[in-house]
């Protein structure tokens, strides 16, 4: 019986499922080379964490590993159901609430390797919260959990716009896009005429995965030929500037507004001169939650920062039986 522990926690509504030691050897190198031989060599390892009987396609695993970068404390690869992420912002959200509920991290700054690059996340304190008093330690008695720093604020890699306003036709109708890097490759659309509401879920999955579909189909693709792979769709709200769906790989919609989505979209905005360096930025998710985002510029660079909260929710071991046939997920 193999037994892989694990921390559950939310960000914004989108799980991320941390498992704080690999059940092998990886290697050495950075965390590209170990991404690769995971890939290669211990697929198998994903589908058992994430993929029913015991998880569901809307799970985002995180995977810490050693950093190769001598300035990063932590080193974390992220994967779904069907494959594996290059960033991810709610994940490291939360893997950084998660590692405070651990005691592993301190408020403050926190250097990252992930396989797309260093990302610098800062844990920032409780004090300042009505009806919150900071905490001395985070410690367990009986059942009770002490609180635990939640607030996270990740200063992500550079993102960039690529393409701007290309048209698709999906089912008759024509609508336009922008082609950005936010640490995964999106496709922001405004000039959908959907409501993005929880009531309209099922048509917009549909029509966003048409969208993916025909943007394959018509060769459009990111960087050096990189498949487009997350799907965003914006609209107004009175709760946020502005609201959004975001499809992701494994055709589940992301129930926060995307750490890595909201970052393409800064650069969007900052690119279209709607945006200042600086300037505070909220998006809605969905489901109702919000992030906040920000840009700096260090050269010709957009660097952008958003920031959330996340909490843990369960913990526990899974169980792995050599005998069990859906074992290894499906």
């Amino acid at each position: 019986m193999k037994r892989i522990p694990f921390l559950d926690s939310h960000t914004g509504g989108e799980p991320t499922r941390l498992i704080e030691t690999p059940p092998f050897d990886l290697g050495t190198g950075s965390v590209v080379e170990k991404l690769s031989r995971l890939k290669k060599e211990h697929d198998d390892f994903r589908t058992t964490v994430l993929n029913e009987p015991r998880g569901s396609d809307v799970l985002v695993g995180a995977l810490l590993v050693e950093p190769a970068d001598p300035t990063c404390q932590f080193g974390v690869i992220f994967f779904n159901n069907v494959g594996y992420l290059g960033m991810c912002g709610h994940g490291t959200i939360g893997l950084i609430a998660s590692l405070a509920y651990r005691g592993r991290v301190a408020e403050g700054m926190v250097r990252v390797e992930t396989p797309v690059g260093v990302v610098e996340a800062t844990l920032h304190g409780m004090s300042g919260r009505a009806g919150v008093e900071r905490p001395q330690n985070h410690r367990i008695i009986g059942n009770d959990i002490s609180a635990y720093p939640n607030r996270v604020s990740v200063k992500n890699i550079p993102a960039y716009r690529y393409l701007t306003h290309i048209p698709v036709t999906v089912a008759g109708k024509t609508i336009h896009g922008d082609v950005a890097w936010g640490g995964n490759w999106f496709f922001l659309v405004h000039d959908h005429g959907l409501d993005v509401t929880m009531q309209n879920i099922e048509i917009l999955q549909n029509f966003a995965w048409s969208v993916r579909e025909q943007l394959a189909a018509n060769g459009i693709t990111g960087k050096n030929g990189a498949e487009i792979d997350h799907i965003e769709l914006f609209a107004s709200t009175p709760d946020a500037n502005s609201k959004s769906f975001v499809l992701c790989p494994g055709r589940a919609y992301d129930r926060s507004p995307c750490g890595t989505g909201t970052s393409a979209k800064l650069a969007c905005l900052y690119a279209d001169g709607k945006l200042q360096a600086g300037q505070l930025w909220k998006q809605q998710s969905v489901v109702g939650s919000i992030f906040e985002g920000s840009v700096q510029v260090e050269g010709e660079e957009i660097i952008p920062t958003i920031t959330g909260e996340a909490w843990v929710m369960a913990e526990g071991v899974i169980l792995v039986d050599e005998r069990d046939p859906f074992g290894k997920g499906f």
